[in-house]
C-alpha cells in the first residue's frame, strides 16, 4: 500500500514518535508499505511520521543510487537508539520527501553506533559510516521530531521562507501523493 507523504507543517513531523511494542503493529506489513511508498517517491529513506504514523520505525534503501557503498543498503530500523556519533563532521546537501524542492547543507558526524530491531524483531547492534550513517541520522531525526531544515543557518532558513510557506499551503509539484 502506498501512503501519501506528510508535508512540512503537519504536526506529526514535530512529535517524538512512540516506541513499538512487539505484536502491537504488523511491522513486516508496515515496513513493506513504507518501502513501496518510498520507492514510489524516489526516496532512499522514509520514517513512519512521514506517512502520518507516530511510531519509531524507519526504512532505508540505497539500491537506486549509483554509489557502490549504498547499493546493497536496505534495512528496517525499529525502536532505534543511536548510542554514539563519532568521527569527522562533514557537510552534505540533504533533501526530504516531506519538504519537496528544498535542499540544504547539513553537517553530521561520519560514524554512528546504533542499536535497533529489524522486521523479524532481531536485536541489532551495528556501526555505520559515511553516507549510510548520514541517511540513518536523517531518518532518526524524523522519529525525534526534527527536520533537516532545523540544522540550516538562520540566513538560509530566511531565504527558504517562501518555499516553506508554499509547502505549508500544500502548493507542491511532486510525482507522489502528499498530505498537508
Amino acid at each position: 500500500m502506498i501512503y501519501p507523504i506528510v508535508l512540512y507543517g503537519n504536526s506529526v513531523l514535530r512529535e517524538r514518535a512512540v516506541e513499538i511494542a512487539k505484536g502491537e503493529v504488523d511491522v513486516k506489513k508496515l515496513s513493506e508499505d513504507m518501502f513501496e511508498t518510498m520507492h514510489n517517491a524516489d526516496g532512499i529513506g522514509l520514517a513512519a511520521p512521514q506517512i502520518g504514523i507516530s511510531k519509531r520505525i524507519f526504512v532505508v534503501d540505497g539500491s537506486m543510487l549509483e554509489d557502490e557503498e549504498m547499493k546493497d543498503f536496505k534495512e528496517v530500523f525499529i525502536n532505534p537508539t543511536i548510542e554514539s556519533e563519532t568521527g569527522d563532521t562533514w557537510e552534505f546537501e540533504e533533501g526530504c520527501l516531506s519538504i519537496p524542492a528544498v535542499r540544504g547543507g547539513v553537517s553530521r558526524k561520519s560514524n554512528i553506533h546504533i542499536t535497533y530491531f529489524d522486521e523479524e524483531w532481531n536485536k541489532k547492534n551495528k556501526e555505520y559510516d559515511g553516507m549510510r550513517a548520514r541517511v540513518i541520522q536523517h531518518e532518526f531525526d524524523h522519529i525525534n521530531g526534527k527536520l533537516f531544515v532545523d540544522y540550516l543557518p538562520s540566513l538560509k532558513r530566511k531565504l527558504l521562507k517562501n518555499k516553506l510557506s508554499e509547502i505549508l499551503r500544500g502548493k507542491v509539484d511532486v510525482n507522489y501523493n502528499v498530505k498537508k
